[in-house]
């Protein structure tokens, strides 16, 4: 598709997206796009400006989520847990309760970045990292729905990256709870939201779907991996997600980080030190899953806020004093 050059306006559809067009005055195209086929519309997709005569695929797309809907990130990776267990956590292999269920925690919705966007370092990290994932989304509204059932509701699939401070989240997981502010910057959804329907060619006997995923950094491939190598399939994570509770359309779910590389805390973990080194402002870190697309972002210097104040110690009395 390319966009006419002596129209004001024009509007088309694909069999995912509609898109609204509106030439400027400057030559430029001003374009917007929806998603046609997931209840109510809950992502909108917006391009910015493309010169006419510009194919479709150039635009770059900012997604973002409406009020309400959800992001759930899995740690389906086998591999992965036990690198970054040593990498960031103070144990070493895969805890006996990761293979009874799949877990999950909640990622904070205000904080989406798009495919072709800058990332900023999170104040107060040295310790900037990546996370390669794939992330379905839901199309259908469903309660304790089981695999099967939840492959109904499968809409589509895009890549998602969860970008990490390592040296926050170690601090927050000594508490036993979170990660909180260690993965509250920044999340990468892009570049396309792919139904479920283009990627059924790569899925293999067991359920899974087969792409290939890489990521690097400044040009040098840092991991690639098969999505494959999940635990559970989408289906089992959708499931899980919706046991005595909703799962809506345009809900995300997350993978969780791939092995062999899919993100720098792995590494450290196996190699017992910072190589590769963190993530710097001017690094750019590109994302390429089979069958769905690239993202690419370049990280930037992030806001300088002052230190956290610590706890009071606290005398621990019952009563107000008189």
């Amino acid at each position: 598709m390319t966009l006419p050059a002596g129209q004001p306006r024009t509007r088309f559809h694909t069999r995912q997206f509609l898109y609204e067009c509106y030439r400027r005055e400057d030559g430029l195209w001003d374009i917007d796009c929806e998603l046609r086929d997931i209840k109510d519309h809950p992502y909108t997709l917006h391009t910015g400006t493309v010169p006419a005569k510009q194919p479709i695929h150039n635009m770059q797309i900012r997604v973002t989520v409406d009020e309400g809907l959800t992001i759930r990130d899995f740690v389906a990776f086998e591999e992965h847990v036990e690198g970054v267990v040593a990498g960031v956590g103070d144990g070493v292999g895969v805890v006996p309760e990761w293979y009874e269920a799949p877990t999950f925690y909640f990622a904070n919705p205000y904080a989406l970045v798009g495919p072709h966007d800058d990332v900023p370092v999170p104040p107060g990290s040295e310790l900037l990292d990546f996370e390669l994932e794939v992330a379905v989304v839901v199309g259908r509204d469903g309660a304790s729905l089981t695999p099967e059932q939840a492959r109904d509701h499968v809409f589509g699939y895009t890549i998602l990256n969860d970008w990490s401070a390592r040296d926050l989240q170690r601090r927050e997981m000594k508490v036993s709870l979170g990660p909180a502010k260690g993965k509250d910057s920044a999340t990468t959804l892009g570049p396309w939201l792919v139904t479920a329907d283009e990627l059924e060619p790569y899925r293999d006997p067991d359920g899974f779907l087969a792409l290939d995923m890489r990521v690097s950094v400044n040009g040098a491939e840092a991991g690639q991996d098969l999505l494959s190598n999940m635990g559970w399939p989408f289906e089992d994570l959708i499931s899980y997600a919706s046991r005595g509770t909703w799962v809506r359309a345009g809900d995300v779910l997350g993978s969780g980080t791939c092995g062999n590389g899919g993100c720098l805390a792995e590494l450290w973990g196996r190699r017992g030190q910072l190589d590769p080194p963190p993530l710097r402002p001017g690094d750019v870190v590109e994302m390429t899953v089979e069958g769905i697309g690239t993202i690419r972002n370049t990280i930037v210097p992030g806001t300088e806020l002052p230190p956290v104040r610590p706890a009071r110690p606290r005398p621990r009395t019952r009563k107000r004093p008189p």
